[in-house]
């Protein structure tokens, strides 16, 4: 017998073969190729994470080749209600918001309406920044790329003059002064967001909302999509809001902050962003055959910008486009955002190498979320299970206690004894920064008041903490408290009141506090 007669009769050549095949399909990814379904078992584990986590409601979709594979919603609409949620559900999707405002400006790009590096002036002259060399060369590709160097006003729960006109709240841009220089890196902005939007009405004459709905929303088929709280109606298919405030999850009012649209103010289901998903997959600007936006325009929206730092000493590259983070995932490369303001959370991902697009929305903050979206990736990857679930649980463990230590220290180390040096009435009053505009504090029943913005929607009752030092707690519990404090000058005058804005909680369900990015404004007296 020849050798290779041997070798092909030996049952060592099953084994060797065997051997081969799994060392090519990959033996420690799960050693089987996926079908193009969603995970087996993704309903019922979805279930079991709703209990474990104490979510009132959320939904899922996945698009992989072109097809919706899943679609589907858990819970309730409201916790203590029975309207279930399902794919149809409306979810405020919040950051979300910013990649379709720019795919909005991208198709004006395509019309040769605007270029991507026009200097916003072009198109608002009346738009200032602090520095005016800024003014005249920040484009638009900067705003989309948070290169501006202007830090956050309020925070990324947009809680600034939420009653006030869009054009109002950029003109006060210019007495904010950068965090950083001009295009020396990347800091978050939903301001420049906001900026960016704002060019859509002044070369079209249509505004943001409207534009979005007419290219965006009618041609992708998202009928149930808005860009409005204010258009979601009594008895409506909508989540309400969740928030843990002093250790309960309560449902909350929804806030209506279109004042700042551009950058967050999108609701939708998870049916209709399936539809959006698929216009940035598969051939990218097309769907259903129709292309709605260029090659060009999406190759922009989809390429790295601007560098970010990497995790670890040798972690994966990371950057930001237009409006979407540039990762990678297991070494493939996802890009993704997240979404997040009251009492709402959404993680939006797609990962093109394998046509593979998803969207988790929630109705209070969890990262339960992500641990749905890493397992659908493996899934697609074909990389055997990991217990997201409960490597996400055990992080949020640990981080909400440390969090809640560190609230603790703060109220441990407080004077209370120490009066304040006037009565109460003495520090009531008008005040005023240009940035951050009028502040009053009221007595009412012996007590302070603070309002902003003349805005009876945005009020606090002041709680004393120390001295001349208060706790302010908004009346809307999910706005949670700051901290402000009377400036005296000579003869004991109130010059003043510092209000420390908290620009980014670390853990919002610990509180607003405590918070390593904070702003602290002084308010000049006026009367």
């Amino acid at each position: 017998m020849k050798f290779s007669q041997f070798v092909l009769s030996s049952p060592w050549f099953t084994v060797i073969s065997a051997l081969f095949f799994l060392a090519f399909t990959g033996c420690d990814r799960g050693g089987e190729e996926h079908p193009p379904g969603p995970p087996p078992g993704l309903s019922e584990y979805i279930e079991e994470g709703l209990e474990e986590w104490g979510i009132p409601g959320l939904a899922v979709a996945i698009v992989h080749q072109d097809e919706v594979v899943f679609s589907e919603g858990f819970g309730v609409r409201r916790q203590g209600e029975p309207d279930r949620v399902d794919d149809h559900t409306l979810f405020g999707v919040a950051s979300i918001t910013k990649a379709i405002t720019a795919t909005a400006l991208g198709m004006l790009v395509d019309d040769g309406l605007i270029g991507w590096d026009d200097p916003i002036t072009d198109h608002l002259p009346e738009f200032q920044l602090h520095d005016p060399w800024v003014t005249e060369s920040i484009t638009i590709r900067d705003a989309l790329t948070h290169q501006s160097g202007l830090g956050r006003m309020i925070g990324n729960r947009l809680q600034f003059m939420t009653a006030r006109d869009r054009s109002d709240l950029i003109y006060r841009l210019r007495y904010l002064e950068p965090e950083i220089p001009f295009r020396s890196g990347y800091v978050y902005s939903n301001m420049m967001y906001l900026v960016a939007g704002e060019i859509i009405p002044a070369v079209t004459g249509q505004s943001w909302d409207a534009f979005v709905a007419e290219r965006i929303f009618e041609p992708l088929g998202m009928d149930r999509s808005n860009t409005s709280v204010t258009q979601i109606g009594d008895g409506e298919n909508a989540a309400w809001p969740h928030q843990e405030i002093r250790g309960e999850l309560t449902a909350i009012p929804r806030r209506n902050f279109d004042n700042a649209a551009p950058a967050a103010s999108v609701n939708s289901s998870v049916a209709d962003m399936a539809q959006w998903l698929r216009l940035h997959l598969g051939e990218p600007g097309v769907v259903d055959g129709q292309r709605l936006v260029s090659e060009a325009v999406m190759r922009e929206l989809h390429t790295s910008q601007v560098a970010l730092p990497e995790r670890g000493m040798y972690g994966d590259l990371r950057g930001y486009a237009l409006g979407w983070f540039i990762e990678y995932h297991r070494g493939t490369r996802i890009q993704r955002h997240g979404g997040g303001t009251d009492g709402m959370n959404t993680t939006i991902m797609l990962m093109p190498e394998h046509d593979l697009g998803l969207i988790v929305v929630v109705n209070t903050f969890t990262t339960f979320r992500d641990a749905i979206a890493y397992k659908i990736l493996d899934h697609y990857l074909g990389i055997r299970d990991t217990d997201w679930n409960r490597q996400l649980m055990d992080e949020y463990q640990q981080r909400y206690e440390y969090q809640m230590a560190r609230r603790d220290t703060i109220h441990r180390v407080r004077q209370e004894h120490i009066p304040p040096s006037l009565p109460a009435g003495r520090f009531a009053g008008r005040y005023y920064d240009e940035l951050y505009a009028e502040l009053e504090v009221l007595e009412q029943d012996g007590k302070l008041v603070l309002r902003f913005w003349d805005d009876d929607g945005l009020m606090a009752d002041l709680e004393h903490w120390e001295g001349d030092r208060y706790r302010a707690v908004w009346r809307n519990p999910a706005q949670r408290e700051k901290f402000v404090e009377f400036v005296l000058g000579r003869r004991a005058v109130v010059e003043g009141v510092d209000v420390t804005f908290n620009l980014r909680p670390r853990m919002l369900q610990v509180g607003a506090y405590p918070s390593d990015y904070t702003r602290t404004v002084r308010y000049r007296r006026m009367d």
